[in-house]
């Protein structure tokens, strides 16, 4: 498995990494399938302690056991709530941050995260008061690293220029091109790395893409139209062979830029963490098919958050 580095930092990402939000609240079979990721190479773990109110991180901790020195683990923060009780509210302060840290921490049962990311944000945060907390946690050496889950660019542009992030995590795939409107070279420019999530387009870009869409893009996606998105989805399975599954292609695709440091992709089951191990098998994406699946999707500009 290929590593890149995240940012300036020590830590250095498999280029393709699981997102454990759909991991479910089974723990031997949640076990299982980060078993099989870290055995295939797959080095860093995402999760966030919003995701089923703490659990998904509780389910995490005990998976990793005696494993912990085998991987980089990833968290995010920056949602106020009770565990066991449904309901959250947003709250980037710093006095939550460094609370939600220690909990964090307790559910995952380790000393410390290489990886803290704050889990959304806007423009009217108190960044200031954000950042300070992240770089104390840093310091006091509860966390490794710090960076952003955020699409919004001016949220984005507002880290870029005050903070030390390492990373952003944001949705980017072939039918979801907005990052490429200028803030993936913003990232790359200032040797800031992406974690590219939500690489299949909800399975859409997958081997089972047609069918996906059909339930998935009734009522279009993003700029795409019904039939637009059913269009692309046939022809994306004829871009894929025996040489790449659609799967492999998808993740290809995102991996082209340099600014992206891995694909975080989503499984519930052995059987989709295969279809996107099959990546590892799969011959590199040359320029001309690069630029075909450019040809085939299309850019497409944020309208908020500018």
């Amino acid at each position: 498995m290929n590593k890149r580095q995240l940012g300036t930092s020590n830590l250095y990402v498999s280029e393709i990494s699981l997102g454990c939000m759909s991991l479910g609240q089974d723990k031997h079979h949640a076990k299982s399938i980060i078993d099989k990721a870290l055995d295939a190479g797959i080095n860093y773990l995402d999760t966030a302690d919003l995701y089923d109110f703490g659990m998904n991180e509780e389910i995490i901790g005990e998976a990793i056991q005696g494993r912990r020195e085998d991987l980089l683990l990833g968290t995010k923060a920056g949602n106020h709530f009770k565990q066991g009780e449904e309901g959250w509210s947003w709250d980037p302060s710093k006095s939550h941050i460094k609370t939600a840290v220690k909990d964090s921490l307790q559910r995952l049962k380790t000393d410390y995260i290489d990886l803290y990311q704050l889990h959304g944000g806007t423009i009217d945060d108190p960044i200031n008061e954000t950042i300070e907390a992240f770089e104390e946690l840093k310091q006091e050496g509860l966390i490794r690293e710090y960076g952003i889950s955020s699409i919004r660019p001016n949220v984005i542009r507002e880290y870029v220029e005050k903070s030390n992030i390492v990373s952003v995590m944001m949705q980017y795939n072939a039918l979801d091109r907005r990052p490429e409107e200028g803030i993936l070279d913003l990232l790359k420019d200032n040797q800031i790395s992406v974690l590219a999530r939500g690489p299949l387009a909800k399975g859409m870009l997958s081997s089972e893409g047609k069918e996906v869409a059909r339930m998935k893009a009734k009522d279009g996606f993003l700029d795409y139209s019904y039939d637009e998105v059913l269009t692309i989805s046939e022809k994306w399975q004829q871009l894929a062979n025996d040489k790449r599954s659609a799967s492999a292609l998808a993740l290809g695709y995102i991996l082209h830029h340099p600014a992206v440091a891995t694909t975080v992709f989503g499984a519930s089951s052995i059987e989709q963490l295969n279809e996107n191990l099959s990546y590892l098998e799969s011959l590199p994406l040359t320029k001309h098919l690069y630029e075909d699946i450019q040809a085939l999707t299309k850019p497409i500009t944020y309208q908020k958050h500018r």
